[in-house]
């Protein structure tokens, strides 16, 4: 039995020893990469966290807050998370529905009564659990340009009435953030707390993510902000890559932070630091048990609408064999492995978070332009993880 156990404690320690050799070398050629793509596309400030298990393996910061180059971005520095948010908002919902406060086949107008269709009786078919998935049935990304107007919420749902849906729920994939936004009215009818009190209460401060917050007041207030920034121009450069090809320069210029998406605050009000995005993905791979139960993983992760358009989405195409939403989460599967995965997209700022529960790993990236070399990032850490995991680096 004593050898056994003996055995046992030796094949955990080269396990861990095997894997730590392995990563340092994938990790200084990664941060190269991730640290070359920044610069190629002239990426203000970024930063990304790889944790394995429940640790920190790796968290590197580059660049600064804005083009004055006076302040760093480091670890504890707060990004727009976009809709990444709905990681968030899902996981609040759906909690709340295990503990049966509300339920998620009730019709979002029993929280939302002024919320109707064009067609008779069509509002009253979407339920919580539609809006959670995006299968309510409606056009993609409905009256998201209204946001832009200064229009409040409640002239923005008073539009909805214009709207025939293009399917029944739950029989096509139609992302939105209008209706994701809903989840705020239906989560506060529910209880008698907001829904920024609920998810500090429920899951900031039970894990510790002290720079995280909700809102456009709460990002101004923050003292170490990254500022978003927008595309200028770009500019052909007299210098050519291996290639051949001249190479552009990108300009970016900084912008003020705006309230438009917060309006949406499920879909894409919450901010945050790359040292919390490590403790979101520690809990969602399952090692705060007594804050996201193996139950209410489950439930999120459950695949439940096909998402065949995300089978073209630029560089992640040529890794996915599969795509779906779950609630709040997409689910990618990449071959054998699956990846839980979402990304934010908002004026000045990109955001990318995911995890594989099979191999106990999660990434995610916070950049401070509108860069699609996120995307890139993104998906060239998936597309090696099978390689690091198994031990098969070169």
């Amino acid at each position: 039995m004593l050898i056994r156990i003996y055995c046992l404690l030796l094949l955990i320690l080269f396990t861990s020893l095997s894997f730590a050799d392995t990563f340092k070398g994938f990790n200084h050629e990664f941060s190269t990469y991730v640290a070359e793509q920044l610069k190629k596309y002239n990426i203000p400030g970024g930063a990304y966290v790889i944790v394995k298990n429940d640790k920190i393996v790796s968290l590197e910061t580059f660049g600064h807050i804005d083009n004055t180059k006076q302040q760093k971005v480091n670890s504890n520095t707060v990004f727009r998370l976009a809709s990444v948010s709905k990681t968030f908002a899902s996981t609040l919902t759906t909690m709340l529905a295990q503990e049966h406060v509300l339920n998620l086949s009730d019709p979002i107008t029993k929280f939302v009564p002024d919320f109707s269709l064009a067609k008779e009786g069509a509002a009253e078919k979407i339920q919580l659990k539609h809006i959670l998935s995006h299968s309510s049935g409606l056009m993609p990304n409905a009256y998201d340009n209204l946001l832009h107007e200064n229009w409040s919420m409640d002239k923005i749902i008073g539009r909805f009435d214009r709207i025939t849906p293009i399917c029944q729920p739950e029989k096509c994939y139609g992302y939105q953030n209008i209706t994701f936004g809903l989840l705020q009215p239906a989560i506060e009818t529910s209880q008698d707390k907001s829904y920024s009190t609920l998810l500090s209460e429920r899951l900031f401060s039970p894990l510790n993510m002290n720079d995280t917050s909700i809102g456009f007041n709460a990002f101004k207030q923050h003292i170490n902000t990254a500022k978003p920034h927008v595309l200028r121009k770009r500019v052909l450069t007299k210098k050519k890559d291996k290639q051949g090809k001249r190479i552009r320069k990108y300009v970016w210029r900084t912008v003020n932070v705006v309230p438009d998406f917060y309006k949406v605050a499920p879909s894409a009000g919450v901010n945050s630091s790359i040292s919390d995005l490590a403790k979101w993905l520690i809990a969602n791979l399952g090692h705060n048990p007594d804050v996201l139960s193996p139950a209410l993983l489950s439930e999120l992760t459950t695949p439940r609408i096909k998402t065949k358009r995300n089978m073209r989405r630029k560089y992640w195409q040529d890794y996915l064999t599969d795509a779906h939403y779950g609630y709040g989460w997409r689910i990618y599967q990449l071959d054998e492995q699956k990846v839980i995965y979402h990304s934010g997209w908002v004026e000045g700022f990109r955001a990318d978070i995911g995890y594989s529960p099979e191999l106990d790993i999660g990434f995610a990236i916070l950049i401070n332009a509108e860069a699609n070399v996120i995307s890139q990032i993104s998906s060239k850490f998936w597309s090696q993880t099978d390689k690091l995991i198994n031990n098969k680096h070169e």
